[in-house]
């Protein structure tokens, strides 16, 4: 495993973390508990949850359960203000409060290592939302803040807001980014790697689409992801998204490789990428993701894909 800082920062993540939301919900207890320990085993060092994911915080309760004494080993990254199950809400000050000793009681442990601000909160002034965050680093619950889903603007003028206030900024931002998903590129990552941050993309399969198991003009397999979204499945499925992904396919045949292979190595490559989340039912994907982002891809590689993707 490789292990790269978060950021500026002097936080190391693994260059492939686990995401966390299949569990207290789509997979049981037992399944969960296999992940975990498959997870540990293969290197992983960063476990990615959210208040919201699994049913009334169920996956922070599943990590809270079967961490144990392995949790000071490990980067607990978790999500607020997204709507929970109680109503509440958003980035205030006794939002936040409230919803970290919530996960805290749910995930058995005393701090969080990267506490991310899920989504803006257009009530709320960003002031306020990291003079708590700074508060919680101060009272040693949480030790490095992110954002997510936050446009580019937001993120500067987050950061602007922190120096201004001679408090800590955002360490990273968690933002959907894949080889059929690169919108972040126009705005986003140049501001990131501006203020000196970590991108923790998510989807970095594009919901399942840069699988190989779905195939232009044949029937959806069954089971899978996108066959049971097929909303989803029509939005990721558009004729030039089908070209990509038969030019990224035929690349990958000619060099023994697979689309899954491809996908990690090539957000492996961006330098503004410090962990690649992705979520996991079984303990053979744990070893499957981790194996691929083992391929280093040369120059000459990288612009023959943009050259399949743009």
């Amino acid at each position: 495993m490789q292990f790269r800082n978060l950021g500026r920062s002097g936080l190391r993540v693994s260059l492939v973390g686990l995401g966390c939301n299949n569990f207290g919900g789509r997979i049981d207890d037992a399944a969960a508990a296999k992940v975990i320990d498959a997870a540990i085993e293969h290197g992983i060092t960063l476990f990615d949850t959210a208040d919201i994911y699994g049913e009334k915080g169920g996956s922070e309760a599943a990590l809270g359960r079967f961490l144990g004494a392995r949790r000071k080993d490990i980067v607990l990254a978790s999500k607020f203000g997204m709507k929970m199950f109680h109503g509440g809400e958003g980035g205030s000050r006794r939002y936040i409060m409230n919803a970290v000793e919530e996960s805290l009681t749910r995930l058995k442990t005393d701090w969080i290592d990267l506490y991310q601000f899920h989504k803006p909160d257009p009530l709320t002034p960003i002031d306020e939302t990291l003079r708590a965050f700074e508060d919680l680093v101060t009272q040693g619950k949480v030790r490095y803040i992110g954002c997510s889903n936050m446009p580019a603007w937001q993120v500067a003028d987050a950061q602007w807001t922190a120096r201004d206030l001679g408090i800590g900024g955002f360490a990273s931002a968690q933002d959907e980014y894949s080889l059929l998903k690169r919108g972040a590129e126009a705005d986003l990552i140049p501001a990131i790697a501006h203020y000196g941050m970590g991108l923790l993309p998510y989807f970095p399969l594009a919901n399942g689409a840069l699988t190989g198991k779905y195939k232009r003009n044949a029937p959806m397999p069954e089971g899978a992801r996108l066959t049971k979204l097929p909303e989803r499945a029509g939005q990721i499925f558009s004729e030039d998204n089908w070209r990509k992904i038969e030019g990224l396919t035929a690349f990958v045949e000619a060099r023994g490789k697979t689309l899954v292979e491809l996908a990690f190595s090539w957000l492996a490559a961006q330098p503004v990428v410090s962990s690649v989340i992705a979520g996991a039912t079984k303990p053979e994907q744990i070893a499957a993701n981790v194996k691929a982002a083992d391929w280093a891809l040369t120059a000459e590689e990288l612009a023959e894909i943009d050259g399949i993707v743009k």
